[in-house]
């Protein structure tokens, strides 16, 4: 590598050299990676609440297929991993925050999704350019930016020669074989989530708990990339919440008669599912959003400085007049003041012209909006730029920039007097946009820190992003919607209900096209089903009700009862979206004053216990939100990574501590594969559910193999390909 210092660096590419760079093979290719990674970000996201940086299995497939087609340049597969990044970036904004739209009981328009993602996403970018010199260049040896710097590793190590795109094509194609088998979505061949429920003795010991595993490629490979010890902190948040909180819960309430809140029912009836849904997500909620507001705090100097710097390097004259240098080249500021002049007068017309339902505010107030968007987003995509120098984009606070932004938006609401649902929705949309616009500010950074090693033409980069947004932005809203309706699920809950007597917080939802027109209601036991028109149904929604879960519900006017419980896909088990749940209790809890405050402010005490250990606390905290089926496959991945590098350090070897080892690249491969395969099934059952009366079409006759030890023994055995491939050394 060259040396560190700014004065006598030299990048891999000359800059009086002028190899090929922003081809449309490079530009074509970058933005199907664009979409394949942002639907695989937002699948594996919404499930595991993390995502993995996207740059590097980018890179290293782009190396690989742009070689079938002749020589490439490194530049052209710089640009291609630049393209093809903004998908994964864009939409970790968007899952942190939007899928609270559904939890606020408003629906996932495509349309709003796809506008709020792009005005996000290309703020990100604009705001951004002002700030490389002083960033990039200025403090190269300062900043490390360590997976801009480990990409730049990976395309130098590709156009040095050796074979890496092979690691991550084993991984891919073992990932998806297993996951066809494994998903309960498509061959099903044995279960998918095995569990044991412990209950021990007379006194039930233990009962109220739960160990399972949804065994899947994805979590492996997220456990794996992310190491040993974040994957056992997450875990041991997973553990203190269902197998410590959950069963003292089942323990001190057994006896109640009555349902305590915010459950709806008395303890004693309910199972672990049940007592996660009703009493660890508010404790979660105050976790993650006491952990975020903290690594926030902590983070205030490098605010101050990022905010200083990027003002300085915005006076006039700060960049010099001469004319730059092909490596020195960037956008100018007029493109960025223009274009966030445009960016604000978008985010004006969007919401003049397609308000949220219910909350019409007047041209005002839509104008303040806009340039609260603009100023937040400004201040958060400067201090998320440097941070992410610091300690890269995975530590990066961006929950708790979002939060910080939501609360003080709800607090002028409420001042207001603006405290209905559709404020919340309205309050998520500013958050939204910044989210993203934070978040992807953070891989930009990444990326124009790769090209900058490498000798990569800044402004045909941040033109290569531009393009990425817009790509990714297509898909983004489009696999959302699917996950919705694709994971949703009809449960048979019959409950008595006046519907002509007054429910506060339970409205009457008179647009049902999202209903299926046949539905498939599961049974009390969990396997009978039986279908019915929608037709015989009233929806109605809860949002702060002390009589209803927060949810849907399918009210039959024939029998005078609720029938139907409607478990909408994201907010399930199976896609938790812990970082908008989050976000949707706090902005509820604010606007409606009826948060369980006794829970959420016992988050935050097990996060200031956990801070005076030393330990990460938001990395706790996520874990004792999520349910253990996540983040215990998530630890065997970290098991396995531990495995590794032990074994490297008794061999002498430290490859493992590189982010381009053999098992990151076949993990990276495991990621994209069960998030590929998963999608297709999501995809299948809507289809299913849509077009053929909710069959079955890839149902296989229950064998020898339907039982949950052979669960198990797959998940050991991909674990062990994984342990097998990472100690396999590249060819070189």
């Amino acid at each position: 590598m060259p040396d560190v210092h700014p004065q006598v660096f030299r990048p891999f590419v000359s800059p009086d050299q002028h190899p090929p760079e922003f081809t449309l093979r490079a530009i074509l290719l970058g933005s199907a990676f664009g979409i394949i990674f942002g639907a695989v970000t937002v699948y594996v996201g919404l499930r595991a609440g993390l995502t993995v940086a996207a740059s590097i299995p980018i890179s290293v497939l782009s190396i690989s297929i742009l070689r079938a087609f002749g020589r490439a340049s490194i530049l052209e597969n710089n640009i291609v991993q630049t393209t093809g990044n903004a998908g994964q970036s864009i939409a970790s904004g968007v899952i942190f925050t939007l899928p609270a739209l559904v939890f606020l009981g408003f629906e996932l328009e495509y349309s709003r999704i796809f506008m709020l993602a792009l005005i996000g996403g290309w703020l990100g970018v604009l705001f951004m350019i002002p700030l490389r010199r002083q960033l990039i260049v200025q403090e190269h040896g300062v900043l490390p930016y360590p997976e801009g710097t480990a990409c730049a590793d990976v395309l130098i190590a590709g156009e040095k020669g050796g074979s890496m795109a092979s690691r991550v094509f084993f991984g891919l194609g073992l990932g998806a074989l297993y996951t066809f088998f494994q998903n309960k979505n498509l061959f099903s061949a044995w279960p998918s989530s095995p569990e044991f429920r412990p209950d021990f003795g007379p006194q039930h010991v233990l009962k109220g708990a739960s160990i399972n595993a949804d065994a899947t490629s994805e979590y492996l490979g997220v456990g794996y990339i992310i190491g040993s010890k974040v994957a056992g902190v997450i875990f041991a948040g997973g553990v203190f919440s269902w197998l410590v909180i959950m069963p003292l819960i089942y323990f001190f309430g057994k006896e109640l008669p009555h349902a305590v809140y915010p459950g709806q029912v008395p303890i004693a009836q309910m199972g672990p599912g049940d007592l996660w849904s009703a009493y660890i997500k508010p404790m979660g909620a105050g976790a993650v959003a006491a952990a975020g507001l903290i690594t926030l705090l902590k983070t205030l100097p490098t605010i101050w400085g990022a905010l200083t710097a990027g003002i300085k390097t915005m006076r006039p004259g700060a960049g010099g007049k001469v004319a730059p240098v092909r490596t020195e080249d960037d956008l100018s500021m007029s493109v960025v003041l223009i274009g966030s002049l445009l960016i604000l007068a978008c985010m004006f017309l969007f919401l003049e012209f397609k308000p949220v339902p219910g909350a019409f505010v007047g041209w005002p107030a839509n104008l303040a909006a806009s340039l609260l968007v603009v100023v937040f987003g400004f201040l958060f995509v400067t201090v998320s730029s440097r941070i992410v120098g610091l300690v890269g984009s995975s530590a990066s606070p961006v929950s708790g920039m979002t939060i910080a932004t939501l609360m003080a938006t709800a607090a002028v609401f409420l001042v207001q007097g603006w405290t209905a649902p559709a404020f919340g929705a309205l309050a998520i949309t500013i958050g939204g946009v910044v989210c993203i616009a934070a978040s992807n500010s953070g891989d930009t950074s990444q990326d124009l820190k790769t090209g900058y090693i490498i000798g990569a033409t800044p402004r045909l980069q941040q033109i290569a992003l531009m393009i990425g947004v817009v790509v990714s932005t297509v898909i983004i809203g489009f696999t959302l919607n699917l996950m919705n309706t694709g994971l949703q699920e009809f449960h048979a809950a019959a409950q008595p209900w006046d519907l002509n007597a007054s429910h506060p917080g339970v409205a009457v939802q008179s647009d049902t096209k999202h209903l299926p027109n046949e539905i498939r209601v599961i049974g009390p036991d969990g396997k009978s089903a039986t279908n019915h028109p929608k037709s015989e149904y009233v929806v109605l929604n809860s949002i702060g009700s002390t009589e209803l879960q927060d949810g849907k519900y399918l009210y039959s006017p024939a029998s005078g009862q609720i029938e139907v419980h409607w478990i909408q896909g994201i907010g399930s088990a199976a896609a938790p979206a812990p970082q908008a749940r989050l976000m949707a209790t706090v902005i509820n809890g604010i606007l409606s004053r009826k948060l369980p405050w006794g829970l959420v402010l016992l988050g935050v005490s097990l996060v200031i216990a956990v801070e005076l250990l030393g330990i990460r606390s938001l990395t706790f905290a996520v874990g004792a939100y999520l349910p253990i089926g996540t983040t215990l496959p998530i630890f065997v991945g970290g098991v396995v990574r531990w495995m590794v590098d032990q074994a490297a350090r008794r061999a002498g070897s430290e490859e493992e501590d590189s982010e381009i080892s053999p098992g990151s690249l076949f993990a990276s491969g495991l990621i994209a594969a069960g998030g590929i395969a998963g999608l297709i099934g999501v995809a299948l059952k809507a289809v299913e559910a849509t077009y053929f009366d909710n069959r079955d079409l890839l149902n296989l006759p229950h064998t020898f193999l339907d039982n949950t030890w052979v669960s198990v023994i797959a998940f050991g055995m991909l674990a062990y390909s994984l342990y097998y491939f990472a100690r396999k050394p590249l060819k070189k």
